[in-house]
């Protein structure tokens, strides 16, 4: 059965799209069945893994709020299966408000696929509203993605306290499954900084592997291709790499 990742951070920027393609394509590419759900209304993560946005026959949206089954909805890439995401999700959270069992509307979707899949991940929008409470719910874990920089740790203290009330109220077994540096700059003592606060506030869910600014890293999403496609020599290839065997090994333990 699926182990359910939620890829959330409410701060833009942190490279929380590239960490769900990048480490779903990196599974799949080990051998794993992976799912990955866009659940962000820029979709990102469709473009990033090849597929034109709004080209889809359904998507995301179509799933939570029309009951089309995500089974339905899902497109198979040669780098992981996408349930790609469409800019009228943007509405999506509005649409949900008067909806019964609300918060689990994503959940209900999945759950048919679980079975399917030995990964789901799911890409969630730079905020904290229904949408990713929605993923909150569905999730059996998290994912942080936090990027290397100045007020690294800004925001994520409501992100805790929006985790804490979704465990007491909606969903307990959820957890921190990791927490993932970003933008690492191996050069600089701030980036070493960050990394030593970081996991100070996480000990023991911080990755031992994090990913560095790469160039090539950035270029990948304009050609629609995770790294491991677009340039598989590269370090941001690696480091990504590293990170899928850490999640391979947990999961072994």
């Amino acid at each position: 059965m699926a182990k359910i990742l939620a890829c959330v951070n409410q701060k833009g920027g942190v490279g929380k799209t590239t960490t769900a393609v990048n480490l779903a394509a990196a599974l799949h590419a080990k051998g794993k069945r992976v799912l990955l759900c866009d659940f962000d209304p820029q979709a990102n993560a469709t473009s990033g893994l090849g597929l034109e946005k709004g080209a889809s026959a359904h998507t995301s949206y179509d799933v939570v709020i029309d009951g089309v089954s995500a089974e339905l909805a899902r497109v198979k890439t040669e780098y992981c299966d996408v349930i790609p995401s469409s800019a009228e999700l943007s509405g999506a959270g509005v649409e949900l408000v008067g909806v019964d069992r609300r918060e689990y509307a994503l959940r209900d979707a999945l759950e048919p696929l679980r079975e399917q899949y030995d990964y789901i991940f799911i890409d969630c929008p730079p905020s904290l509203e229904l949408l990713t409470l929605n993923a909150l719910c569905a999730a059996d874990q998290i994912l942080i993605p936090v990027q290397c920089e100045y007020f690294a740790l800004e925001g994520l203290s409501d992100l805790m306290v929006t985790l804490r009330t979704v465990k007491r109220r909606l969903n307990p077994t959820l957890s921190i499954f990791g927490v993932l540096l970003t933008m690492y700059d191996g050069r600089t003592n701030f980036s070493a900084q960050v990394a030593e606060e970081v996991r100070r506030h996480f000990p023991g869910k911080v990755f031992a592997a994090a990913i560095p600014r790469n160039v090539r890293l950035s270029e990948a999403p304009s050609h629609g291709k995770p790294i491991c496609a677009y340039d598989r020599l590269s370090r941001g290839a690696a480091a990504y790499d590293a990170v899928a065997n850490e999640i391979l090994a947990k999961e072994t333990l």
